[in-house]
């Protein structure tokens, strides 16, 4: 029951969002000028912005955010930790600091060469925190991943902010991506991304159930019949392709990954196969929400969304911080 009431309430605030999304910025659509475009109807002012900026700006959004979240439901059940996210573990920061290396050294600028390189990044941060973690005496633990993929970011984004500097011309035109932001793709940047994304979700859903056993223990899984490599191998490869390609088209955001899986996993309980799905629908939600929260708040000019969910992250996590009792994995 709680499953069905959750998903008819993401969709009916999926659906909500998305004409809020089309309708509200420096320049408002009213409902009937949106219906008048989307019928060939519409003035040339309202349908250049409906098509050229607002509408991309949506389905950004919703891919983007539906991408971050199920990556963090993935690295949660993967890592058995409740903590971890693509941010918390680096992910973020190997996409961005490939990135910023294909700019200032090799000169990339369209977007194929940014998500090779964003794709690049987050698969060598992944496994530079899964080696890490599983390096020295004992098993890898939740804790000593954690750490790992904390000190890596650190690093990397040190590095990366070093390299910016160094160049700032260079880089001028990429603050805003920086910071986090779904303005700007186009449709064109829309598709070259959205099969990665894709790829990843179908992944993802795949591997539900032997996530199901890993929580339970690995040993355990083992003796249920779980086949624990190619588990985890299939876990890495969905979160790398999620969270590559969506930092490569709308920069590092953090915290959505920790907090959706969260939130859906606070309502639904454990098991994986409610959980990631439902994530897909409160991730893009979060982010759309954030998105249009983003154009208004402060009056004439727009924040980037990456700096609205880390003001909505935060109290998250001092609260996740602060209950007596973690969501269980």
């Amino acid at each position: 029951m709680r499953t069905a009431l959750l998903t008819a309430g993401l969709l009916i605030g999926l659906l909500s969002s998305v004409v809020l999304s089309l309708a509200v910025g420096a320049r408002p659509l009213s409902v009937a000028e949106i219906l008048n475009v989307l019928r060939d109807h519409g003035s040339a002012e309202a349908t250049a912005l409906l098509w050229d900026y607002r509408l991309p700006r949506t389905l950004v959004a919703l891919l983007v955010g539906a991408a971050l979240a199920v990556a963090g439901g993935l690295i949660q059940a993967f890592t058995r930790n409740p903590l971890a996210d693509p941010g918390i573990l680096g992910v973020n920061a190997g996409a961005a600091f490939a990135v910023t290396v294909a700019i200032a050294a090799l000169g990339v600028v369209d977007t194929s060469g940014l998500i090779v390189a964003a794709l690049l990044g987050a698969a060598v941060a992944s496994l530079a925190v899964v080696a890490i973690g599983a390096g020295g005496r004992g098993p890898a633990t939740p804790l000593r991943t954690t750490l790992a993929g904390v000190a890596l970011a650190a690093v990397l984004g040190g590095v990366t902010s070093g390299l910016r500097l160094l160049d700032p011309g260079t880089f001028d035109r990429f603050r805003v991506w920086a910071a986090g932001s779904v303005a700007g793709p186009d449709l064109a940047q829309l598709v070259s991304v959205a099969p990665w994304i894709g790829i990843g979700l179908l992944i993802a859903l795949g591997v539900t159930r032997p996530l199901n056993a890993i929580a339970l223990g690995e040993d355990l899984a083992g003796s249920l019949g779980v086949r624990l490599a190619p588990a985890r191998v299939l876990a890495v490869g969905a979160v790398t392709l999620l969270a590559g390609a969506a930092t490569a088209i709308a920069g590092p955001i953090s915290f959505l990954g920790l907090m959706v899986p969260h939130a859906v996993r606070w309502t639904v309980g454990p098991d994986q196969r409610r959980i990631l799905p439902l994530s897909v629908l409160g991730g893009a939600l979060l982010l759309l929400v954030s998105d249009v929260l983003a154009r208004v708040v402060l009056p004439g000019r727009e924040l980037p969304v990456g700096v609205v969910t880390a003001f909505v992250g935060a109290p998250v996590l001092v609260l996740l911080v602060r209950r007596r009792r973690v969501s269980g994995l």
